[in-house]
């Protein structure tokens, strides 16, 4: 069995034209760009959920209760949205859900109560949670080309678009309404689809590299768990063992998304509203969560190298719980924002690798059940920190986090060398 460093290499004698390298160079250009801008509108709508929140008139609870329409939206249209890249292809879907994302974000401040938001941010959730299943999707299939594990670079890039986003709205939170701030933010959404999106639509789906059994064995591959065994294919018996384990690493998503969505919807206003920072510093909440996202997934690919699936995801979210004990329970602000970075780093690596996992053992309906699985995280965090928060205290309500961060460090040390051949390394 090879090792994993050599598993990722080009196979002797089969090499891809200089036509073919070109366009996977491009189409992973192109997947790029939509991770960044489903980071950069997504941060943009969160750091203005204090502003909106006051023009609402909405109690802690009601608010959750209106988030709660980002996460409903973003899960039933996951459900639906691995279907759609089967029938219409990845790509097409990618460009679909990123327009109505980029749409959708303008809504918010157009409402004057807290029902309103949560109907209108039924939309938003939906361009969000079809976005994410198709460039995920379209992300597997390139890996299954490339045999790299490039997934968590991908979702680096949706952190550095989130730094963007999150950083230009603490620029211009007080100087700006947010009116005008989400219209600016849906105009960029669709340029940037018109411009990545037509080298998506232009650029066919890869096939797997030379020697591989299929596409999910790559990807299986490139995130150094071994080929699948020869003969294993997605019409056999094993069908079933592999869906147990989609469900798994959809319970690791689940953990993390929990935690990444607590951060977008409740870092601002912790920093705000319990440690009194400016408007400014509160949005630097999750900018800085976002920055230390962006490090952990650049440095994603030689974790998975060097310590393997199990160890990455261990001590991720051992890092991750640690951080968040720090990051929701500090007395200043400065110490809470080096909890917020810590909480970063720790999470970074989680859900790429459950999702890509996810989507080399089934395909897009792997992606898509993960990722319905793993955004059910955000279904519950918002309303479930907004009762703690009403009952208890918000700071109290984020240790939630530390919590299901811990819970994923041991479902994936439970589930080690699950889903492997025999005598590959953890």
């Amino acid at each position: 069995m090879p090792t994993p460093n050599k598993t990722w290499s080009a196979i002797p004698g089969r090499r891809r034209s200089a036509t073919a390298d070109r366009s996977l160079a491009q189409l992973r250009t192109a997947i790029t760009a939509f991770f960044a801008l489903d980071g950069f509108v997504f941060a943009g709508w969160v750091v203005r959920i204090p502003s909106i929140k006051e023009r609402t008139g909405a109690s802690e609870g009601a608010l959750g209760l209106a988030l709660l329409g980002v996460s409903a939206g973003a899960v039933a249209t996951m459900v639906v949205t691995g279907r759609l890249c089967r029938r219409f292809g990845s790509h097409p879907t990618t460009v679909a859900a990123a327009v109505l994302l980029s749409l959708g974000v303008a809504l918010p401040p157009l409402t004057g109560s807290a029902l309103a938001l949560g109907l209108v941010l039924l939309v938003f959730g939906a361009g969000f949670g079809g976005l994410n299943v198709a460039m995920n999707s379209a992300a597997v299939d390139l890996i299954a080309a490339l045999r790299r594990p490039v997934m968590p670079g991908f979702h680096a890039a949706f952190s550095l678009g989130g730094m963007a986003g999150a950083a230009l709205g603490g620029l211009i939170a007080g100087r700006l309404a947010p009116t005008p701030h989400l219209a600016l933010l849906a105009a960029v959404g669709l340029l940037v689809t018109a411009v990545a999106g037509r080298a998506l639509l232009r650029l066919p789906v890869p096939e797997p590299a030379p020697g591989s059994a299929s596409a999910s064995a790559s990807a299986s591959a490139s995130l150094g768990e071994g080929a699948a065994p020869a003969g294993r294919t997605p019409e056999d018996p094993a069908r079933g063992a592999a869906r147990r384990l989609v469900a798994v690493f959809g319970l690791i998503a689940l953990c993390t998304a929990y935690g990444e969505g607590a951060m977008a919807d409740w870092a601002a206003l912790h920093l705000d509203q319990d440690l009194h920072a400016s408007p400014g510093v509160a949005a630097a909440g999750y900018s800085v969560f976002a920055l230390m996202m962006a490090v952990g997934r650049l440095s994603g690919t030689a974790l998975l190298e060097r310590l393997g699936q199990t160890r990455t995801l261990v001590a991720g979210g051992a890092t991750a719980a640690a951080g968040m004990l720090l990051g929701s329970l500090a007395p200043t602000v400065w110490l809470a924002l080096l909890g917020f970075a810590v909480t970063g780093l720790g999470l970074a690596n989680l859900f790429p690798v459950a999702i890509a996992r996810a989507g080399a053992l089934t395909g897009p309906g792997g992606v898509a059940a993960a990722s319905t699985v793993g955004y059910g995280g955000m279904l519950l965090g918002p309303p479930a920190i907004g009762f703690l928060a009403d009952g208890l205290s918000l700071p109290i309500a984020l240790t939630t986090v530390a919590l299901l961060a811990a819970v994923a460090a041991v479902v994936a040390y439970g589930t080690r060398g699950a889903g492997r051949a025999g005598g590959d390394p953890a």
